[in-house]
């Protein structure tokens, strides 16, 4: 039964990942921890193989979709993967299982639910003006930064943030990309935040790995659930209104945020 309740978990998670761009490390990690009582420290190294392996799914049907912007995906990780190696070696040194490296996990936990319920809740309102298609000669401009450093300086706080709490990569990561390319369609915000999150997800996830913040079995469970349904959500994530999900997904997140700090 427990079985069944992992791999269904996985495929929840997994639409809604696919969907919206959110729900990875925001979703799965809490509900590790409060549903099935797995240890914060594993809870986050295996969520994040489990987010590397499912968003690489969703990000492989994006792609056929020619739905990803490849250099706005290069700039941002250039920044975050070197952030997460970094993060990596502090860990490494003082070890993930401490009583006082569990408390700073699951405090830092909760506040990044925090602001991803808040980024959800910023999408789904400021999603309602935002272009969904646009021409191929205004795309281009509309992939350009701001700046050339900021895609890098923000991807290095979200590298810290994703290595050390699994979240980041979804709502925190789509936030930064829609003020960063405000003219990029929010489809294509979502399909390039799941494609960064490919190798980001996966550098944490391998670092974790290799210092045994991994439960290969449960991991293997829940990817057996997310792989379809992160190939369903992400094939409606042209045609889907988000709103609704996001605002839902925000008092959910906010939720487990509070919940998290109160540990």
């Amino acid at each position: 039964m427990h079985d069944f309740a992992f791999i269904f978990a996985g495929f929840f998670v997994g639409f809604v990942v696919g969907l919206t761009g959110v729900g990875g490390g925001s979703l799965m990690t809490p509900l590790l921890i409060f549903m099935f009582g797995v240890k914060p420290y594993l809870a986050i190294g295996t969520d994040l193989l489990f987010a590397a392996f499912t968003k690489f799914g969703g990000s492989i049907s994006l792609a056929r979709a020619r739905a990803i912007d490849w250099p706005v995906v290069l700039r941002t990780a250039s920044g975050s993967v070197p952030a997460a190696l970094a993060t990596l070696y502090v860990l490494h040194r003082i070890g993930p299982a401490g009583a006082a490296v569990q408390q700073v996990m699951t405090t830092t936990l909760g506040v990044a639910l925090l602001l991803t319920a808040v980024a959800t809740l910023y999408k789904a309102i400021a999603g309602k003006s935002a272009p969904r298609e646009i021409e191929p000669a205004a795309l281009a401009r509309a992939a350009q930064p701001r700046h050339w450093a900021l895609p890098v300086l923000f991807g290095a706080v979200i590298g810290v943030l994703v290595t050390l709490t699994s979240v980041g990569a979804g709502a925190i990561g789509v936030l930064v990309l829609m003020l960063l390319y405000p003219a990029l369609p929010l489809p294509r915000i979502v399909a390039a935040d799941i494609a960064h999150a490919v190798p980001l997800t996966l550098v944490a996830g391998l670092g974790h790995a290799s210092i045994g913040s991994v439960d290969w079995p449960l991991l293997v469970k829940l990817l057996a659930g997310s792989l379809p349904g992160i190939w369903l959500g992400s094939r409606l994530v042209l045609k889907a209104p988000d709103r609704v999900i996001r605002s839902l997904l925000s008092a959910l997140l906010a939720y487990a945020g509070v919940k998290l700090m109160a540990i």
